[in-house]
């Protein structure tokens, strides 16, 4: 229990504390408090009154959400190819979207930038599409993947007999026993989406088309020599808060996919 307690107080203490110094201004932000002595919105207020950072809210939305389609409908289809079609080469195929998912940012970055360029997409949220769908496929495919080789043979046997398709098993069929499964794979990927950094500080240059993590790594002071501690912690907890909602409300089904992909990966 004390570990718990520790390992609790460990996690939690840092998003309690930007909650709690999110609600100060003036000198007390430079007071250590652990407790709340004030709840004063002005923080809040400056935040959300620039409209940059309403933007950015909405481009990481837009872009989060489309990085989470685009991935779920590849990775099905390709999950389904790797994980009940017979043919040779498969497992190294798994092997090599596994190594993929494992490469660093950084080691893609400059080739990644020319052909964003290439392609015509600098400082387009397109780009931040295209390079996060390749980072989230990968784990999407591998979890998917792996829980779609549990699914009874009975069902795809069944589903052939009654004239079905590839495609109409795969909807009709399997995806309706795979929401714990999808549901894992598209909240991470959208959380992985909605805090990357690297990415939307390279391909984007204007406040119009940032997101949320380099808009608050931009806000600044009244001069070069001040540092908005409030304001910063006010849209760290902003764009914190839609995350934790949505673990807590999928919470189950992301224990149930990752225990899932555990046991039989």
């Amino acid at each position: 229990m004390i570990l718990l307690a520790v390992i609790l107080i460990f996690t939690v203490f840092p998003f309690y504390y930007a909650i709690l110094t999110s609600f100060e201004s003036g000198s007390e932000l430079f007071t250590v408090e652990y407790w709340f002595s004030s709840f004063d919105l002005a923080n809040y207020r400056s935040v959300l009154s620039q409209e940059s950072f309403l933007q950015s809210i909405w481009n990481s939305v837009f872009v989060s959400f489309s990085t989470v389609v685009i991935a779920m409908a590849f990775g099905l289809t390709a999950a389904y190819a790797l994980g009940r079609v017979q043919f040779r080469g498969r497992g190294a195929v798994l092997m090599i979207v596994l190594s993929v998912s494992m490469f660093p940012q950084v080691a893609v970055l400059s080739g990644l930038f020319e052909v964003i360029r290439a392609m015509n997409l600098y400082n387009d949220p397109l780009a931040l599409i295209f390079s996060y769908t390749i980072f989230t496929l990968p784990f999407t495919v591998w979890i998917l993947t792996t829980f779609m080789r549990q699914l009874p043979k009975e069902l795809e046997e069944a589903a052939i007999v009654d004239g079905a398709s590839p495609l109409t098993t795969l909807f009709r069929v399997f995806i309706p026993l795979m929401w714990p499964a999808m549901a894992t794979t598209g909240l991470l990927a959208f959380i992985a989406a909605w805090n990357e950094f690297l990415f939307a500080l390279t391909f984007t240059l204007t406040n119009s088309e940032r997101t949320v993590p380099v808009a608050i790594a931009l806000i600044t002071g009244g001069s070069q020599h001040e540092l908005p501690w409030g304001n910063l912690m006010a849209a760290s907890v902003i764009v914190t808060v839609p995350l934790v909602v949505l673990v807590l409300i999928f919470q189950r089904r992301i224990v149930s996919g990752l225990t899932a992909g555990a046991v039989k990966g």
